[in-house]
């Protein structure tokens, strides 16, 4: 008689893969990495109460969270609005809209804030006109860090003590969670974070920006900047590239955001020989198959995407410098406030 196959879930899909990727570098790669703190806030929201059987989730997102809220929303049986702009893909949406999702799509962004703002305004609206619905709030839900909990013990339990955690920052839950819960074992742990320019989350001046996932245009209240030792910026272009060095040298079909973290892991391990390296890769490459993984929109899109490459980054003597290219700047475990001066709120 053939053995029962057990059902599976998506919590079978949170842990990631460690991949050696020589000397003392791991790559975690994640099928999709957003699906373990969307599972844990609707969890801990049904456990309080904010989140009813049948209830509508309402949430801003142009990325991976959404496509992990819509998978959550079909196992469980909510109701799913999502507030997204250009960043928005055409797969991305088709793969919402099959999933039963509602999308409303800004079109224009904030004059100060960008589309992140604008969107977080436009969902506001939605919120006020459908009361009873959950917010999920990424920017700011301390669940979402929580939940990376899980994460750094997946990381101790394949490679044993880490020196050094790399990976890219955007709504600061998986790079700050993680990061927080290592520093228990790990007081002396290197964390690099991964920023993009035009980026305000660790200051530079917000303007448009070519890489989905990356940075943004407002600083959510889940970026814990005390937890980062070092800030390193790279343009669109070595983003792509290194995205596609990590296919064509290891194999690993990711996204943009894992080729970032890559390039600066990479150049860290190669830095330090000897000590231990973890670089978050946070989902694969499929939905980026017509952009990333396309030559002639590289071309188009991305000029010097495939040109020379920088050996190093450039030290900048702050992070508000004007920046073309690969820079990185120490940010020594410093408040926003302290390494800028006097700041406007978050969000």
């Amino acid at each position: 008689m053939f053995e029962r196959v057990r059902p599976r879930n998506l919590e079978d899909f949170e842990e990631p893969r460690m991949v050696p990727l020589g000397g003392h570098l791991f790559g975690a790669c994640f099928f999709l990495m957003k699906l373990l703190p969307a599972r844990f806030m609707l969890k801990r929201a049904v456990e309080r109460g904010q989140l009813a059987p049948g209830g509508t989730i309402c949430e801003s997102s142009s990325g991976t969270f959404a496509l992990a809220l819509a998978m959550l929303s079909v196992l469980n049986g909510y109701r799913l609005l999502i507030v997204g702009d250009w960043a928005l893909d055409r797969n991305l949406r088709r793969r919402l809209l099959q999933l039963g999702a509602e999308l409303d799509i800004v079109e224009e962004p904030h004059p100060i804030g960008g589309f992140q703002l604008a969107r977080l305004e436009r969902l506001q609206e939605h919120l006020r006109r459908r009361p009873g619905s959950y917010w999920p709030a990424q920017y700011y839900n301390e669940d979402n860090p929580i939940s990376y909990s899980k994460v750094a013990a997946c990381f101790i339990d394949a490679v044993g003590p880490i020196d050094c955690l790399v990976g890219t920052v955007g709504s600061g839950g998986s790079m700050c969670g993680t990061a927080r819960y290592l520093r228990m074992l790990f007081p002396d742990l290197t964390v690099i974070g991964v920023d993009t320019h035009n980026s305000v989350l660790f200051g530079q001046p917000n303007a448009p920006r070519k890489v989905s996932g990356l940075g943004g245009g407002i600083v959510p209240a889940n970026v814990d900047h005390t937890q980062f030792d070092e800030i390193h910026w790279l343009p669109a272009s070595e983003i792509m590239a290194s995205a596609h060095d990590l296919h064509g040298r290891h194999g690993l079909f990711m996204g943009p955001t894992s080729g970032a973290a890559f390039r600066v892991a990479r150049w860290w391990s190669d830095s330090n020989p000897g000590k231990t390296v973890v670089a978050i890769f946070p989902d694969e490459g499929h939905r980026y198959a017509d952009t990333v993984y396309d030559e002639a929109w590289l071309e188009s899109s991305i000029p010097g995407w495939n040109g020379t490459r920088m050996e190093e980054p450039t030290a900048v003597s702050s992070p508000t410098v004007d920046m073309t290219s690969w820079a990185k700047y120490p940010w020594r475990r410093r408040n926003l406030s302290d390494v800028l001066g006097d700041l406007p709120p978050r969000i």
